[in-house]
């Protein structure tokens, strides 16, 4: 659960080709990593299909619920491009082509011989009230609406769309996390350690079993904003598991893992 001052975020990956499993999306890390490195909780991920009335449930939920709303796929130039059309539904405004859009794109298309067409000229349209979110890869833009960002799905042109908007959110306090590795299984430590989470319901723990290995592994993060209240759950850890050990038959240096 985040914590009242927080700042939270939700993620939108749209397209029925993530759903099918002919692309495979890499967009949900990047746009992790990217929070986390501005100090913001990721909390949410809905990955819907390109139905319109489904794009419009699932943003119109997020968007109450979270600082920032973040959605990837479905502004290029195709029919089933329809990210723009639901964005403007959800908001109840219109959906005109936007002539700073349309000036991006008509210098790239000069620069790349591309012909204008009623195709190309779909991704200009931005819904009345959004600004522009600028795409250093393809020239075709983004847009910000309220919290909601609207970016594209091509893993590159959305990184580099997450870079253009960075500057203009608002970040919380950096999570920190603690990994504890742990020779005995998780069976074995998992009521200890649900202790310990409802003693430090600030900390967030989490048990990761580790495959591949010849012998019982087990990695515990401990993840917080709070240095202190972490380094304090971190110590009664590696206490739970050092007696864990010792009651295996393991040497009880959790270090030494």
């Amino acid at each position: 659960m985040p914590s009242p001052e927080a700042v939270t975020a939700a993620l939108v990956v749209i397209g029925d080709e993530i759903l099918s499993g002919r692309t495979k999306d890499v967009n949900i890390g990047a746009t992790a990593d990217f929070c986390t490195e501005l100090g913001i909780e990721l909390t949410e991920v809905r990955v819907v299909s390109d139905v319109e009335d489904d794009i419009i449930a699932a943003v119109n939920a997020v968007r109450a619920r979270y600082t920032y709303v973040f959605t990837t796929g479905g502004i290029g130039p195709t029919h089933d491009d329809i990210t723009a059309d639901a964005i403007a539904k959800a908001f109840g405004v219109a959906l005109p082509i936007n002539a700073e859009a349309r000036a991006m794109l008509e210098a790239r298309w000069t620069q790349t011989g591309t012909e204008v067409n009623e195709a190309r000229l779909r991704m200009a349209r931005i819904p009345e009230g959004g600004t522009l979110i600028v795409n250093s890869v393809s020239a075709a833009p983004g847009f910000r609406i309220g919290n909601v960002h609207v970016m594209a799905g091509v893993p590159k042109i959305m990184l580099a769309m997450l870079e253009a908007i960075a500057p203009t959110l608002q970040g919380g306090r950096k999570i920190k996390s603690v990994t504890i590795r742990c020779r005995v299984g998780e069976g074995t430590i998992g009521g200890p350690l649900g202790q310990l989470q409802g003693e430090f319901p600030d900390v967030k723990m989490g048990s990761y079993p580790q495959m591949g290995q010849t012998f019982v592994m087990t990695e515990l993060v401990l993840r917080s904003s709070d240095e202190a209240r972490l380094a304090e759950a971190a110590s009664r850890v590696r206490e739970m598991v050092a007696e864990a050990h010792r009651a295996a038959g393991l040497s009880p240096d959790v270090e030494a893992y």
